[in-house]
């Protein structure tokens, strides 16, 4: 039977081209999305591909998502949590309301979806986890969103805390931490990578196929890819 992959944000930008890729890998797809009219750009069977609604504001909606996928295709082998936002805050600028939704998205719906998950990634007895995390999860560089790199930070304490919860049942973890991207997310930032030297979504979709292609034996625990030459990372 085919594995199954459930990703978060799976319907736009870096999530779609990772369902393209997986897809085109023999992946069957359960997307979890707040517009599940995105999933008509994908031309696939419907055996293979599914769609459930999905807030990463609500605390519901994360053991929904993983009950219909269970009940659609009996098994789950990988979660990619890759839906995110960015919000510029430092300690000039943002408010409580952005720090909130931050930590909302970026880390606690991470954390629900894994939660809701880990039983069935353990029965798969190769179950695999991809937080995408990002260089800031590394380090802080001047000019960026203090709030945006302390959230990245936690998802990679949770893909640390992720390893130890399912190492003997075969869960393997790995926090992804590309540089900047070439999607909406980075458009417009003061001091952003310069679009030419931005890594394609493609590109990065293909470090999440090769993560997922990995037997037990090859464990990741962090995968960076810098834009730019850095010091610390």
């Amino acid at each position: 039977m085919d594995r199954v992959a459930m990703i978060s944000g799976g319907g736009r930008g870096l999530g779609a081209a990772i369902t393209e890729k997986l897809l085109a890998d023999g992946w069957s797809v359960s997307l979890g999305l707040r517009d599940v009219s995105q999933a008509r750009r994908f031309d696939v069977p419907a055996a293979r591909l599914s769609t459930s609604p999905f807030d990463a504001t609500d605390p519901a909606s994360a053991s929904g998502w993983v009950d219909a996928t269970m009940e659609r295709f009996g098994r789950l082998d990988a979660l990619v949590n890759n839906a995110g936002i960015l919000r510029m805050i430092d300690f000039e600028q943002g408010s409580e309301d952005d720090l909130d939704d931050l930590w909302a998205i970026n880390v606690k719906a991470p954390f629900r979806l894994i939660r809701a998950a880990l039983p069935h990634l353990r029965a798969s007895g190769a179950g695999r986890v991809i937080n995408i995390a990002s260089t800031d999860a590394k380090r802080f560089r001047p000019g960026t969103s203090v709030g945006y790199a302390m959230t990245k930070h936690a998802l990679l304490a949770m893909t640390q805390a992720v390893r130890q919860a399912g190492w003997d049942d075969g869960v393997r973890a790995t926090a992804l931490c590309p540089g900047a991207i070439d999607t909406e997310l980075i458009d417009g930032l003061p001091g952003v990578t310069p679009k030419a030297d931005r890594l394609t979504p493609e590109t990065v979709a293909g470090m999440v196929a090769f993560l997922l292609s990995l037997p037990n034996q090859a464990s990741v625990p962090e995968l960076i890819a810098n834009t730019r030459l850095e010091t610390l990372i």
